[in-house]
């Protein structure tokens, strides 16, 4: 495949420039976008060309299959990976493929993992039942509780799994803290990123290990295809992650890989944008007599607001906040918005709504979901690029219909 010019040049691009850029592999038809691969299979010129081919990777490595690779796929993996500050990337089916793979692959049974309580309901699930079926010891510690992760990293460990902040209430981590910590317990920290985005966040930075994302969100941002993102170190990829991919097959479609790409190229825009709405609409929030709390990491009333200060370049797109009338309120508040979607998805450039306790969290038990302040009232926001005023006035209109549910 021919490169393109600036392969050989060394170049130093800023984050816009990379989005837009960084990977583009040109096939001989010298096509401006990048170029869409829709093939399973490869062919060889001879038998010994194919022999070279599956006897693995070396100077004349090559496609084979596209559950292996993909052209397409691989232009998407090395502009996340540059994005991201990492070695490597892997591309995934969906979010939850990736977080599935970034753990299955390193444990195995009389292996520990600790985990941030507060997790998406799937990602719950696995850490906490499908995990410890295969024998895997699981151990959940509150978040933002440096001392709880200091006991359960007293011994031996081998995955941290966290995610900062966290859906759907906004728990922020201290992920320079509690790498230090699982360093000295052996452990490999795999952060799930989502929230932050790769521009707000920089986990690698701050001593985690691992990567995820959930393509489907902000890097697709515009709700039409399913795709996630493993993110490490090169020899770590190759020898814990790839096997594990190749054998079990969570393929991401090349077609989604090419969608994805399109997506990096106005992902600091959109992200820039949809966090000036959230700022404006927490603001909003905050004032009115009918919510009983906002969370936002971007308002110095958020618990810790220092520490997102510290490790997150600026809020995030997602606001969380509780209604006083309970779930009463929070379905007539959902009821009666009229730009707002009620749905479960995120990141996307249409505002979307969803009430965590009877959607991506309802499999929780009473107990965990207090626990996680997941509560009848709870409603996770996630703001789009609609005009901010148009935003404002939908949730008010939403703030008189709580008003009269109580």
């Amino acid at each position: 495949m021919p490169a393109n010019k600036t392969d050989t040049i060394r170049k130093t691009w800023r984050a816009a420039t990379t989005l837009v850029r960084e990977g583009t592999q040109r096939s001989g038809w010298f096509e401006t976008s990048e170029a869409l691969y829709l093939n399973s299979g490869f062919v060889y010129d001879d038998a010994a060309d194919a022999e070279a081919a599956f006897a693995g990777p070396g100077k004349d490595a090559r496609f084979v299959y596209s559950r292996f690779g993909n052209p397409t796929n691989a232009m998407l993996e090395k502009r996340l990976a540059a994005l991201e500050g990492a070695e490597a990337c892997k591309v995934t089916a969906s979010g939850m493929a990736a977080v599935f793979a970034a753990l299955a692959c390193q444990l195995s049974a009389g292996q520990r993992i600790v985990s941030s309580r507060a997790l998406f309901g799937s990602c719950h699930y696995i850490v906490t039942e499908l995990l410890p079926r295969w024998g895997v010891e699981s151990v959940l510690v509150d978040g933002p509780d440096l001392a709880q992760w200091k006991t359960a990293l007293a011994r031996k460990t081998d995955v941290v799994f966290l995610e900062t902040p966290s859906n759907p209430m906004l728990d922020l981590v201290d992920v320079k803290a509690v790498a230090a910590l699982a360093r000295k317990a052996g452990a490999q920290v795999v952060v799930d990123n989502v929230f932050a985005t790769p521009l707000y966040q920089k986990p690698l930075e701050l001593g985690a290990d691992v990567v995820i994302y959930s393509a489907t969100k902000h890097i697709d941002g515009q709700g039409r295809v399913l795709g996630g993102a493993v993110l490490g170190r090169k020899a770590w990829i190759e020898d814990k992650l790839v096997p594990f991919l190749r054998h079990t097959g969570p393929t991401l479609s090349a077609f989604n890989a090419w969608v994805l790409l399109k997506g990096l190229e106005t992902l600091p825009l959109r992200v820039a944008a949809q966090t000036r709405n959230a700022l404006a609409v927490a603001k909003r929030l905050e004032k009115a007599r009918e919510v009983a709390r906002v969370l936002y990491p971007g308002l110095p009333s958020h618990p810790q607001y220092k520490l997102a200060k510290r490790q997150m370049k600026a809020g995030s797109t997602l606001v969380a906040f509780d209604l006083a009338g309970g779930k009463k309120a929070a379905f007539a508040f959902q009821n009666a918005l009229q730009t707002i979607d009620i749905s479960n998805n995120l990141g996307d450039a249409k505002s979307l709504i969803c009430h965590p306790a009877t959607t991506t969290h309802q499999r929780l038990p009473a107990e965990e979901k207090a626990r996680l302040a997941i509560g009848p009232g709870s409603l996770r926001l996630s703001v789009g690029l609609e005009d901010p005023a148009d935003l404002i006035e939908d949730i008010d209109r939403g703030l008189a219909a709580a008003r009269k549910a109580r």
